[in-house]
């Protein structure tokens, strides 16, 4: 990661503390760029400390304060930069109030960061950070033989139906993007990465490694089957469709479907101390499998780290930073 293709070069980041943003932004500077950050609240030092201790940070990152519901609240942060990464935006799995806290700054929010993108003359691509969950759910049961792929769009009324409301923001935001740069004339590429796992560089929990914790604390694992991808590979994703010209549309990002026992298999075998639980939360069979395609994500360079060693990082970082004891 260390050539410096991104010497002399401005990028921003919105929601840099967050915990793929975090990741990029190590990445980013490691490869030369300047980067400015956006944060709801740049002196909030619980949530940048980690960002200043990264390589580079002191000469080349600045951090700008930016709220996704305001208009025009990006314009600054935009300026003079060349690409955009948009990965700024909600997520919460079970909110009081779906549409204020998560399906509005999801959508405004995008829709706030396009518009600074399609003013600024400096911009020349925008990424946005989407998920998996605006491909998977359109209808088609998810079975071994079905292989989804970048042509597949999850449909909100779909979600909405099953109550997943950080789905329907994810959805209703990429929707809104593609509309908007179709109208407005900005190259973007939309990244769709799994359920992402992997070592966090801040101090605080976020939802898929509280899943994880979750899982290892538990008394049963959830009958569950999902798609999952490590947050280096994603960061590192991001850049790259930044960074190669022919790079275009949407990214399905995911190294391995997985089942939770699967999960609790591997990290039994990494920890033999942990104490896991051992059975299913339910008498029911296990959620069937399903695959999502590699090819597109491979066209970005991708040699995905196996889940193994995703899980591996994962709980030795819950342990560095006293989540687990072990």
């Amino acid at each position: 990661m260390g050539s410096n293709v991104g010497e002399g070069k401005m990028v921003c980041v919105t929601g840099a503390s967050g915990y793929i943003a975090s990741w990029l932004v190590k990445f980013l500077l490691l490869r030369g760029y300047t980067v400015k950050g956006t944060v709801r609240d740049p002196n909030d030092s619980r949530k940048v400390d980690h960002l200043f201790k990264l390589d580079g940070a002191k000469e080349r990152l600045r951090l700008i304060k930016a709220d996704l519901q305001e208009e025009g609240s990006f314009d600054q942060a935009v300026e003079g930069c060349e690409g955009v990464f948009h990965t700024a935006s909600p997520c919460y799995f079970d909110p009081i109030d779906p549409q204020t806290e998560l399906i509005g700054p999801a959508v405004k929010g995008t829709l706030n960061v396009l518009k600074s993108c399609a003013k600024s003359a400096s911009v020349k691509r925008a990424i946005l950070t989407s998920s998996l969950t605006a491909v998977l759910y359109n209808g088609k049961p998810l079975t071994p033989d079905v292989v989804i792929d970048e042509t597949w769009f999850s449909s909100p009324d779909i979600c909405r139906d099953m109550k997943r409301w950080y789905h329907v923001s994810k959805i209703l935001a990429e929707e809104a993007a593609w509309k908007f740069v179709k109208e407005n004339s900005v190259d973007l590429v939309v990244l769709n990465p799994a359920f992402v796992i992997g070592p966090l560089l801040q101090p605080s929990l976020n939802e898929t490694s509280a899943m994880i914790l979750k899982l290892i604390k538990g008394q049963t694992f959830p009958n569950y089957r999902a798609a999952w991808v490590n947050v280096k590979d994603v960061a590192n994703a991001h850049i790259q469709a930044f960074e190669i010209p022919s790079a275009s549309g949407r990214y399905n990002l995911v190294e391995r479907v997985a089942h939770y026992s699967e999960h609790v298999k591997i990290l039994h075998e990494l920890f033999p101390t942990l104490q896991l639980p051992d059975k299913c939360a339910d008498d029911e069979p296990f959620m069937s499998n399903y695959q999502v395609s590699k090819e597109k994500a491979k066209t970005l360079g991708i040699e995905f780290i196996p889940l193994e060693v995703s899980l591996k990082e994962m709980g030795e970082s819950l342990k560095e930073k006293n989540f687990i004891n072990f």
